[in-house]
């Protein structure tokens, strides 16, 4: 999986590197950004969404067709949807020092197996961090109990 972003690739002429989310090479930009789940995101803009209407009577006068459509696509792929299991989905992922980017990625696609797991995320099996498919597995199985007992 190759990310571009125009305005932050780097000239081949440069002799760097560009972009490659497969091996985190994301740029520093993104590696010491907060990333949030599409569970997250939705808890956020939910309780905007109920702010906005308890101020106005007609909600959708204050509410923008992106943050309606945004609200929708996160709703639809927002794997947790109790704000309990979100916080322990994150809990869980945490433990496992994964970046946040690795984090969310395993967050939103719920891989059911480490073969899975490694084929979304690669960098879980770089040199010198390496996770053994036991880690893996144990970091998913902790993840399903928490989506059957949601």
């Amino acid at each position: 999986v190759r990310i571009r972003f125009p305005s932050l690739v780097h000239s081949a002429m440069s002799g760097e590197e560009e972009e490659n989310a497969a091996e985190l090479k994301i740029g520093d930009e993104f590696l010491k950004a907060k990333c949030l789940m599409n569970c997250e995101v939705s808890l956020i803009l939910e309780h905007k969404y109920e702010q906005l209407q308890q101020v106005s009577e007609d909600p959708m006068n204050q509410v923008s067709q992106v943050f309606e459509k945004s609200l929708q696509y996160v709703k639809r792929f927002s794997r947790y949807k109790n704000p309990d299991a979100v916080r322990q989905v994150r809990e869980i992922l945490s433990r496992h020092q994964l970046t946040e980017f690795e984090l969310c990625v395993l967050g939103n696609l719920c891989p059911e197996t480490a073969e899975e797991a490694v084929a979304m995320v690669p960098s879980l099996k770089t040199k010198g961090r390496a996770h053994s498919d036991e880690a893996i597995e144990k970091m998913l199985n902790d993840l399903s109990l928490v989506k059957r007992f949601e």
